[in-house]
């Protein structure tokens, strides 16, 4: 038997035969494993521990919050709000319901900041996203069609402390009650749910179409079969605004106004109740300019006068000469205003004037 060097224990060599019985490869490996900790500890080395498998995520989840890691607890906080948005379908009617609750609220100095998870129908994913929220301090908005789910996500949110509001619920069981019939429990979308393609549907499919080949004044010679007209100048939102709109069944054609460039004659032709006019903050106006130009690739000296301000009031200048001499046209101030405000102002307008509701001469901004 021979010594190994500074350790004082008896290794076999190659040359010396071994009376006791030979051991096989895995006592053999554990003691080789033992002899390498023991010169490292006597070396005033440390030890590295082999690392622990993550626990998968399990419900009902402890009382604990055993994904507080030491290391979390180090980092600094992330300044802001989160606001988790959760759906066993597309999420629309999460994401639109936290949008207008949202408009509601100046958030001053701390910035709110929204995360979507749309198609989850799975309850271990479910449990990662309510105990990602639990460790970030989020509030949870959930619209989960599924009742297991909902419950789960109600029991865990409860037993991890996550501030959470289920959209769905009370108004499905409202319906339910008063339909007298019990809901599917089926996103909408869903496999095994059935939808004919009613007439409704392919109103809006033809109002998509017709939009997109009306967008920018395009075929000006259509604009007698347009629902909705929306004249302003260039970047004040009359594309996206005529797209939503299209997506509710109105077939919609915007029109822009530009100093110099003369409108089309049958915009002053056609029934004049169906033109709506926007306008918004010269500012407003010139910041989406520089933006769009940047996005174009141009530098703030390629600009032209585009994005001047002097140039940016005189086209609002006439438009809005152009509004007033057309009094009939309602004129929406846009700034500050998110899509689906400006769309319900029209259409309430729209709607009142298509159902001969009495009108007073418009004379004011919306």
């Amino acid at each position: 038997m021979d010594t190994e060097p500074g350790t004082g224990s008896m290794i076999p060599s190659e040359s010396t035969s071994v009376t006791s019985p030979t051991p096989n490869c895995r006592q053999l490996s554990s003691q080789l494993n033992r002899w390498s900790r023991a010169r490292v500890i006597r070396s005033g080395g440390k030890l590295d521990r082999p690392a622990q498998p993550k626990p998968h995520p399990q419900f009902p989840p402890p009382t604990t919050r055993p994904y507080l890691s030491e290391d979390d607890t180090e980092k600094p906080l992330v300044k802001g709000k989160e606001i988790y948005m959760v759906s066993d379908g597309s999420g629309r009617t999460a994401e639109h319901s936290v949008t207008a609750a949202l408009g509601q609220f100046e958030h001053g100095a701390s910035p709110v900041y929204t995360r979507l998870f749309s198609g989850i129908n799975d309850l271990d994913r479910l449990m990662e996203i309510i105990m990602q929220a639990a460790k970030e301090d989020a509030i949870l908005i959930y619209t989960l069609a599924d009742e297991k789910l909902a419950a789960s996500a109600r029991q865990a949110c409860k037993l991890w402390g996550v501030q959470s509001t289920d959209v769905l619920r009370p108004i499905t069981d409202a319906i339910a009650s008063y339909l007298g019939i019990s809901p599917s429990g089926l996103p909408r979308g869903a496999p095994g749910r059935q939808f004919p393609l009613t007439q409704e549907y392919f109103k809006r499919i033809d109002a998509i179409e017709f939009t997109i080949k009306q967008d920018d004044g395009a075929l000006s010679q259509n604009l007698h079969k347009a629902d909705i007209v929306v004249a302003g100048v260039s970047r004040s939102g009359k594309t996206p605004l005529s797209i939503y709109l299209a997506q509710k069944g109105f077939k919609v054609a915007n029109v822009p106004v530009v100093k110099g460039v003369e409108l089309p004659k049958n915009l002053f032709e056609i029934d004049q109740e169906k033109v709506f006019a926007l306008t918004l903050n010269p500012v407003m106006l010139q910041t989406i300019r520089l933006e769009r130009a940047k996005g174009l690739g141009y530098h703030e000296d390629e600009t032209s006068d585009y994005a001047e301000m002097v140039h940016v009031r005189e086209e609002l200048d006439y438009a809005n000469k152009i509004f007033t001499q057309n009094p009939t046209w309602p004129v929406i101030e846009v700034t500050g205003k998110a899509i689906e405000e400006v769309a319900a102002i029209i259409l309430r307008v729209y709607q009142d004037r298509k159902h001969g509701s009495s009108m007073p001469r418009i004379s004011k901004l919306y």
